[in-house]
């Protein structure tokens, strides 16, 4: 008992120190991990406030470009209204102020036409007035941008046409070149951050990045916007000539592995060692095998000698007329030897199961107990009379563990007491309950009570009930346990073997 007390406590001790030092790395990792994934979400923070910036600078470039456009439109009426002066003149006003106006318009581009569109004077053009006589097609459309400014005087209709000057068209293409880098910018970031962007009612996707689902479905468009918000706040901007645009980002995949690194890391530990704990089992349980094969038959050899020369011993005093009685009872002790000789010569093969009558197996086996144990021992049998219940059974090693049982059962109740042997069946198993009024067993000692080293007793080895089990569950394909115990009034042991219908 202190052997196996020890060994137990052993194990608590290997278990709860393995414990300890998975948690440590676990708890190392995880702050790791933790450190790892607030910088991570740094650089996330920090490309997103980037986003914004960028964002504002857009914004900003356009308010800029319109102020442009606004002044040309203004620079644009005065150049035509200084051409309206000069086409009236008054030979008492001086008109300098409106030559130098339409002489520094360098940039703009003009076109003076009639009510018919024939073109009567440009500027800042890129076509000769020579080869292009009237104000349509293409050039019209290009020169429409804005609305023309209209001079009528003496029945006489003039048109005049501008739009942006180039400066300004280089200025917009840059602002728009602005504009999409920055979309580019956002879906191809280097921190393989998951994006969308999506429009102002949040049901267009404008663009995405590092997305590997099909998100053309209004749904599943929802339900990944949701789950990003619920990581990141998403991000509201205005952009130019696109209005108001929300930026969804989550966290990226590193992060994201680094999020259940220490789980995955626990699920490997725990694996580890439970497969290493089934493998070190099994190669106890077949040294545990090997020592209980190589007992048996040394047993079982070392038995055969010297029952040998009593089977011949009892022949010679039947010949010398010894009372016939005494030789009887010599016999029996003899065919017991031989029963236990053969029992420890099975143990290591497949034992040979044949069909036998278990309540008269079970009667016979206690009947030769009941004549050898102490007096103040009191058997209760309740066993079906006059029944056959035939089951695929090895006698001799079914002997065996009602033996034990009933021998532990003295034991525990100090050589005093009450044994009581029950059998009854059903259509699926039979049931052979052994009591006893002993001191009984504890709780946790249940399971425990069938390792081999296991024993109360100051001498014994603690293998009466391991061969129980082995031979019920393993040669028998049954099962043998502990039905009930309780401390200082007795346990009850049980057996269920298959019932063969």
């Amino acid at each position: 008992m202190d052997i196996y007390a020890r060994k137990k406590r052993w194990k608590w001790i290997l278990f709860l120190s393995a414990l300890v030092i998975v948690s440590i790395s676990l708890l190392y990792t995880n702050t790791l991990v933790k450190k790892i994934a607030k910088d991570e979400r740094n650089k996330v923070k920090i490309w997103a406030e980037a986003i914004q910036r960028k964002a504002n600078l857009v914004n900003y470039t356009d308010v800029f470009f319109e102020k442009i456009r606004k002044e040309e439109r203004k620079k644009g009426e005065l150049w035509a209204e200084a051409y309206k002066k000069l086409m009236n003149p008054d030979p008492e006003k001086d008109y300098s102020l409106y030559l130098d106006i339409i002489s520094e318009n360098s940039n703009i581009p003009v076109i003076i036409t009639d009510d018919k569109y024939n073109i009567l004077n440009s500027r800042n053009t890129d076509f000769s007035k020579d080869t292009v006589k009237v104000l349509k097609g293409e050039l019209l459309k290009e020169f429409s941008q804005f609305e023309p400014i209209k001079h009528s005087e003496y029945n006489i209709t003039i048109y005049l046409f501008y739009k942006e000057s180039k400066l300004y068209t280089e200025l917009r293409l840059v602002l728009n070149d602005l504009t999409n880098s920055f979309f580019s910018e956002v879906v191809d970031n280097s921190l393989s951050v998951p994006v969308i962007v999506v429009d102002s009612n949040k049901q267009k996707i404008i663009a995405s990045g590092n997305i590997n689902k099909n998100l053309k479905e209004t749904i599943a468009l929802q339900n990944e916007l949701h789950a990003m918000s619920l990581e990141n706040q998403p991000i509201e901007v205005e952009v130019a000539g696109r209005g108001k645009n929300f930026i969804y980002y989550e966290n990226s995949f590193l992060l994201t592995q680094l999020k259940y690194y220490p789980y995955i890391q626990f699920i490997i530990i725990g694996l580890f060692l439970l497969v290493s704990y089934f493998l070190f089992s099994i190669s106890r349980r077949s040294e545990q095998n090997q020592v209980w094969l190589g007992m048996s038959k040394e047993t079982a050899h070392q038995l055969g000698t010297p029952l040998s020369s009593l089977i011949a011993w009892v022949e010679m005093l039947k010949l010398n007329g010894i009372d016939r009685l005494m030789t009887d009872e010599i016999e029996k002790d003899i065919d017991r030897l031989e029963t236990i000789t053969k029992r420890f010569s099975k143990i290591g093969s497949e034992p040979e199961l044949t069909n036998e009558n278990i309540v008269e197996v079970t009667k016979k086996g206690i009947s030769y107990l009941i004549t050898r144990s102490p007096k103040k021992v009191k058997y209760i049998i309740n066993i079906p009379e006059n029944k056959e219940i035939i089951i695929p059974l090895n006698q001799h090693l079914f002997d065996w563990v009602i033996e034990n049982l009933c021998r532990n059962a003295i034991d525990a109740m100090g050589g005093e007491g009450e044994i009581k042997i029950e059998m009854f069946e059903d259509d699926k198993f039979v049931y052979i309950d052994v009591s006893d009024t002993g001191k009984g067993i504890s709780k946790s000692n249940f399971k425990t009570v069938f390792h081999p080293g296991y024993t109360s007793k100051k001498r014994g080895w603690g293998l009466g009930l391991s061969l129980s089990k082995r031979i019920i569950k393993e040669y028998h394909s049954g099962k043998i346990f502990v039905k009930s115990s309780v401390i200082n009034k007795g346990t009850c042991f049980r057996i269920m073997l298959k019932n063969k219908i």
